[in-house]
This record gives structure tokens, C-alpha cells and sequence, in this order.
């Protein structure tokens, strides 16, 4: 069988394998086991999450018939965040957390994700078992059984202390008191949550995209979608708009001219204000080989370090515990600060960001001068076979070539994708049509040597 689990869990339609209600039961079942081998006789617990999709309440229900048939607690804290789950696992303590989303994906998609009491994802290893008793299980016509909400009393206590933690702690002493807020919740689990902060914070909170429906989380809206939030913020004067995806692990920011503000921006916001104060530990910033080059001159320029990482939040946490730095995120706005979460969480990400503009008492837009974001092509192959292209010589002369043309003010990520029968061009440069006559060339000799087939 497959691997099921990918580097944000198991994700996929709602309703198929492996997110039918049998094997999600059986994923419930065998989380509980290998769990209770660590706790050694004690019952092990675990808190359960969701976002707003029409899937979340049926597969909830299934994961928890399968936790209780092994005999562990779980509760419930309803419609929350994922950064959510995680704090709640570390902080009251449970066994486990797992929270059920797709994050930015349509809502006829849905995902198990399952974290430590760290807040760090499961190990691999247990993933690989659970992976193993859903084989087994399998080929036994398992009876179905009717599955009870878990604990559902308890869902408001719980947010509630999410909430307390966010405003109280993460957000203490910082008052936003004539800030105008545009926050776009991606009608995802952020929708009551941000609002509810930012307003305890003294911001004058406009909220969008929070009346959820099950089906429209992310429709046109969220950190995939934000030109309405860019018209909405110059409409509304506001200072700053910020747009969640489903999950609100990652947020996306507009700043007060409409103008936007990627994940690389927020991270050279950020990284200037910890240096500053003498808290970015080895002057070192975590990011994905997708970073803009911008991001790196705008750093190196403050004598700060980028290491680069495969593209995913797991492998940006491994750097960020591996160099013990204090500082990491990826373009797509999921920002991690390891001293205060080991899971990305959106809402932290604002306020950590609004406190810089209080505390500097200047705009976004001022915060972010100094990064400027070269251009970027993107060019995919389809391809019939993924030789590893040091055996390509061609290819590697003409990447060599490309790569000695850029020179520092350039660069190029020549790589498969992890998913698709696909070689993956990526240059940025200075200028826009050298950097995709470059991506052009390197394509067709790809395709010469591959044997690529039609997209």
C-alpha cells in the first residue's frame, strides 16, 4: 500500500480511503494502541479538533468511535485552529492531538493530522504503524458501528483557553487601540477565534469570510484568494488586512495601501525587530528553497544568515530545532517561532507582527522596505521517467551556465516534484525575460532528454 501520510498527514477527498469512516476508525483504534504503549498501563488521552467543513462533525465521530473501541479518552474542542490543538495537547496535557482539516484545499477535501504534546507532528515510525493495522484491518469486513460526538460540552472551555493564551499571553501588554483591522477568516476555524483576539487587543476588527456553511471554506477567499481583501483594506483606511487559510496555521498580510505582503516580507519584518533586540539566536532565518532570492539579499545585507530547507513546515521545524534558531517560515505565510510554538499559528503571526508596528511606530509598508522581490518563473516538464539529473550532462552544463549568468543576484531550483511525473524549473533573476528565456531553454532540453510528454 501507498504511503498515506505526507509531511501535513493524511489528506484527501472526505468520504474516500483513506478518509472513509471505516478506516478513519481504524486510524482512531490504532492511534489509541500505540499510544498506550507509552503510557504504560495508564489510559492515554487525546483532544480533538476541526475546521468548518461538512465532513469534519461524520469523520470526528469516526475517529472517536475508534479511540474509545481502544479503550482511550478523547474530547472534543470543536471548530479551532490547528495551531489551537497543538497548545491545547501541550497545555492541559493530552497524549495526542488531532485536528481534521485540509488546510487551504477546497472543503470536499478533508486530512488527519495527529501531533505530540510537543506540538510537533507524529513521528514517522508511528505513522508507519498505523499505516501497517489500516493494511490489516482492511480485509476484515469490520462491522459498522454508530459513533458518539466526543465530549462536545467541552469545546467552548477549551477555545476559550486558546483564546485567553493568544490575548493574554502571546499578546501581552500590546494594545491596538485605534488600528483598524481587516481580518479574512477563509470562512475556515479562525472565524470566531481572530476576531475575538484582535478586539480583546482594543482593534477595531472588520471580519470577512466568517459565516461558514461547511462547503465554503476557502471559496474565493483566504490566503489563496486576496484581492478582495486588498480593495477592502484601502476602502475601509485600514492599517493593516490579514487573510487566513482554513486551518489559520499561515497568514497573509495587505498593507495599508492595498499593497501585498508575502511570507518572505513578514519574515524580514520580523527577523530585523528580533535582531534588533538581540533575540535571533546565531543571526540565522529558516526558510524553503522557495524563498525568494530578495529574501536572502535583503537579509545578508543586515549580516543575517538564510538556510534553506525542503519545501514544508515539518522540514523548516527540523532546521529551526537542529540549528536552535529562533526564526523560520515559508513564502506561503507559515511562520514559526520555536521559543513560543512548534506549530505555525497565523494568529501569532499577526500579533507578532502588529506588535513590531506599535513598538517601531511605523506602517507595514515602512517595516517592509529593504526586501525587494526579484522576478520569478516557474516552468513544469511533464516528463516519462525522473533520472536524477546529475546523469543528465546536458542538463547539468546548461544549468551550470544558468546558474554562473545569474551570479549572485540570481538563482536557480532545478528539482522533481514529490507527486506528479514532473521536472520542476524555477529562476529568478533581475531581469524578468532573460530569467524565462533561461527557464525556456532548460525546458526543451529536458524534454529532449526525458522523453517529455504533453502537459
Amino acid at each position: 500500500m501507498a504511503k498515506l501520510f505526507g509531511t501535513d498527514g493524511i489528506r484527501g477527498e472526505a468520504g474516500q480511503f483513506p478518509l472513509d469512516p471505516k478506516t478513519v476508525r481504524i486510524i482512531g483504534a490504532s492511534l489509541a494502541r500505540h499510544l498506550a504503549e507509552k503510557t504504560k498501563g495508564r489510559r492515554s488521552r487525546i483532544l480533538i479538533g476541526r475546521d468548518t467543513r461538512e465532513s469534519g462533525p461524520w469523520i470526528e465521530q469516526a475517529l472517536v468511535s475508534g479511540v474509545r473501541e481502544a479503550g482511550a479518552e478523547i474530547q472534543s474542542a470543536g471548530v479551532i485552529t490547528t495551531p489551537g490543538v497543538a497548545y491545547l495537547t501541550r497545555t492541559l496535557p493530552a497524549d495526542a492531538g488531532v485536528v481534521i482539516s485540509a488546510s487551504h484545499n477546497p472543503y470536499h477535501d478533508s486530512g488527519i493530522k495527529i501531533f505530540e504534546p510537543s506540538g510537533r507532528k507524529l513521528e514517522d515510525t508511528v505513522e508507519r504503524e498505523i499505516e501497517a493495522d489500516i493494511v490489516v484491518s482492511a480485509s476484515i469486513d469490520a462491522h459498522e458501528t454508530a459513533t458518539q460526538p466526543a465530549s462536545p460540552n467541552g469545546s467552548a472551555e477549551l477555545k476559550s483557553l486558546y483564546q485567553d493564551y493568544l490575548a493574554n499571553e502571546v499578546g501581552r501588554d500590546l494594545s491596538l487601540a485605534k488600528l483598524t483591522l481587516v481580518v479574512d477568516c477563509a470562512n475556515g476555524a479562525a472565524y470566531e477565534i481572530a476576531p475575538d483576539v484582535f478586539r480583546r487587543l482594543g482593534a477595531r476588527v472588520i471580519a470577512t469570510n466568517d459565516h461558514p456553511n461547511g462547503r465554503n471554506i476557502n471559496l474565493d477567499c483566504g490566503s489563496l484568494h486576496i484581492e478582495d481583501l486588498q480593495k477592502r483594506v484601502v476602502a475601509e483606511r485600514a492599517d493593516l488586512g490579514v487573510a487566513f487559510d482554513g486551518d489559520a496555521d499561515r497568514a497573509l498580510f495587505v498593507d495599508a495601501a492595498g499593497e501585498f505582503v508575502d511570507g518572505d516580507a513578514t519574515l524580514w519584518v520580523l527577523a530585523n525587530y528580533l535582531k534588533e533586540r538581540g533575540e535571533l539566536k546565531g543571526d540565522t532565518v529558516v526558510a524553503t528553497v522557495m524563498s525568494n532570492i530578495g529574501l536572502e539579499l535583503a537579509l545578508r545585507s543586515r549580516a543575517i544568515n538564510l538556510t534553506r530547507t525542503d519545501v514544508g513546515d515539518k522540514y523548516v521545524l527540523d532546521e529551526l530545532l537542529r540549528s536552535r534558531a529562533a526564526l523560520g517560515g515559508e513564502q506561503s505565510g507559515h511562520i514559526i517561532f520555536p521559543d513560543i510554538s512548534l506549530a505555525g499559528d497565523g494568529i501569532i503571526t499577526t500579533i507578532s507582527l502588529l506588535r513590531v508596528m506599535r513598538e517601531k511606530q511605523q506602517s507595514l509598508a515602512e517595516l517592509t522596505e529593504g526586501i525587494h522581490r526579484y522576478p520569478q518563473i516557474l516552468v513544469n516538464v511533464r516528463v516519462r521517467e525522473k533520472r536524477p539529473f546529475e546523469e543528465l550532462p546536458s542538463v547539468q552544463r546548461q544549468a551550470q551556465a544558468i546558474t554562473q549568468e545569474l551570479g549572485d543576484h540570481g538563482r536557480l531550483l532545478l528539482r522533481y516534484s514529490g507527486t506528479e511525473p514532473l521536472a520542476r524549473i524555477m529562476i529568478e533573476g533581475q531581469d524578468e525575460r532573460e530569467i524565462e528565456r533561461c527557464a525556456n531553454d532548460l525546458a526543451d532540453l529536458i524534454r529532449q532528454e526525458l522523453g517529455a510528454v504533453d502537459s
